[in-house]
């Protein structure tokens, strides 16, 4: 079986079940036969009982008595034989017989209506109108019930046969089994049958599961492309809607990828080629080594370890290593907090602040660090995007179950594809913005995964101010106090 592929595991499976329910089938013929014929026979004799008992009646009227039967026990036979002639009517003879033949063949035992019928007989008890034994060696409590023989209206004795408990009739036998031969026959082409539609049935089940296994080989080749038809609904079909998203994923998580080690590799080579130039520069004597030339060279170590150290932060929450020490934190303390250090920006730009916070504490389980590099980042990112002498809106909304954080500044705005994008490493709505002002476009991201890590929800939305609406939801930790 380990060898075998999936298509004959199924036709073998198809088949088994079908000769299984085959086997079931013919093993239930076979009984129902048995028990069927048993009965049909056990009711022609009851019928033939019910002939014997009026000729018996017929047979008393004559004699007046059953001594006749005591006298003469061959009358039973003789009787029994006139039954089975009026049901079954002798066959005439050839007629190309000679007249001599004729006779012979009437006369033989096998159609001769007085014959012995034995078998039959030995069943049979007469009992008188007393219920005492006339004919018949059986023990008369063995039998179900009995014929009342009449005379003229008058119960002059009682006629019963003992049923059948199995077939002992050569001919019977022989028809019971040539019944099961054909039985037999025809389970065989059942089975056959089966058997010729099994496997294009297995070969037509497996199909979709054959495509799925050749797609797969692609997609772990690197064919991130490769797609696979939807045909039906049923399981096969909700397994290739999942594979399709899933190579779907796998294709944007590879693009990603190279254009997130092409924009790094960017991001980087700026700088060092700007390190680069200026050493070089120094050491051909072209620009005198000065605080000045040692101040634009830190600038740009600067500006790699800041790209290096965002790096790091997100390589660390992607992994889920990034350490959270959470408690009850007032956020609205957190929130002031960050407002006050980025003041001295605000002013710089300048933008107009507005920040209708609650005068109340509202307690979020939350690392109050890692809530300070959220709000922190969002301050930065509202400060480096927004025009001068515009706005930035600050509220905190309370809600049921949780707190909404909103932070709304005024213009330049971004189109509804760039929002949802915002959140992607490395992207820059601007490609033009000078990296100085704008950063690596990490910001975001590691704001996003400072949000799911507190079990909560950002989104980037249309500002009413003009430019863009940042909302955070946060879960509630049941502290609130008015």
């Amino acid at each position: 079986m380990k060898k075998l592929n999936v298509t004959y595991r199924v036709f073998l499976a198809i088949l088994a079940a079908n000769a299984i329910i085959v086997l079931f089938m013919f093993l239930i013929m076979q009984w129902s036969m048995d028990r069927g014929f048993l009965r049909y026979v056990n009711q022609l004799e009851q019928n033939r009982v019910e002939r014997l008992a009026t000729k018996l009646g017929k047979a008393y009227s004559a004699e007046k008595s059953w001594e006749f039967i005591q006298k003469s026990p061959d009358t039973i036979s003789q009787l029994i034989g006139e039954t089975i002639a009026e049901s079954q009517p002798l066959p005439p003879p050839p007629p190309s017989m000679a007249y001599e033949a004729r006779q012979e063949h009437l006369n033989q035992p096998e159609f001769s209506p007085n014959r012995r019928f034995s078998r039959f007989e030995r069943r049979i008890v007469v009992l008188d109108a007393k219920r005492s034994p006339v004919f018949g060696s059986s023990n008369p409590a063995d039998f179900g019930s009995f014929k009342p023989i009449s005379d003229k209206g008058k119960i002059v004795g009682y006629l019963g046969l003992l049923p059948n408990k199995f077939l002992s009739d050569n001919h019977q036998l022989k028809f019971v089994k040539e019944q099961k031969l054909i039985f037999a026959l025809i389970a065989l082409l059942m089975l056959l049958v089966a058997a010729a539609i099994s496997l294009p049935l297995a070969r037509l089940l497996v199909r979709p599961l054959k495509k799925l296994a050749e797609a797969t080989s692609l997609l772990s080749s690197g064919h991130y492309d490769v797609r696979v038809p939807v045909e039906s609904d049923d399981e096969f079909g909700h397994l290739s809607r999942d594979f399709n998203a899933l190579a779907l994923s796998l294709d944007k998580n590879e693009r990603t990828r190279r254009q997130f080690v092409a924009d790094i590799s960017h991001e980087l080579r700026t700088p060092l080629a700007i390190l680069g130039g200026e050493i070089e520069a120094i050491q051909d004597g072209l620009q005198d080594l000065s605080l000045e030339s040692i101040s634009s060279l830190q600038v740009e170590v600067f500006r790699i370890n800041r790209l290096v150290d965002d790096l790091y932060q997100l390589a660390l929450s992607d992994v889920g290593a990034l350490t959270y020490r959470k408690s009850d934190v007032n956020l609205v303390d957190v929130l002031t907090e960050a407002i006050n250090r980025a003041q001295p920006k605000l002013l710089e730009k300048p933008l107009k602040l507005h920040i209708p916070l609650p005068q109340y504490p509202v307690f979020v389980f939350a690392d109050a660090d890692r809530l300070a590099q959220l709000f922190d980042n969002l301050l930065n990112n509202s400060i480096k995007y927004t025009d001068a002498d515009g706005m930035l809106g600050i509220t905190l909304e309370v809600e049921h179950c949780g707190v909404t954080i909103n932070f709304k500044d005024s213009e330049p705005g971004v189109s509804e594809n760039e929002r949802l994008k915002l959140f992607d490493r490395l992207y820059r709505v601007e490609g033009s913005r000078s990296r100085a002002t704008g950063g690596a476009g990490l910001g975001l991201a590691i704001c996003r995964n400072i949000v799911e890590a507190h079990e909560g929800a950002i989104e980037a939305l249309h500002s009413p101010l003009g430019g863009v609406w940042i909302r955070i939801t946060l879960p509630l930790s049941g502290g609130r106090d008015e």
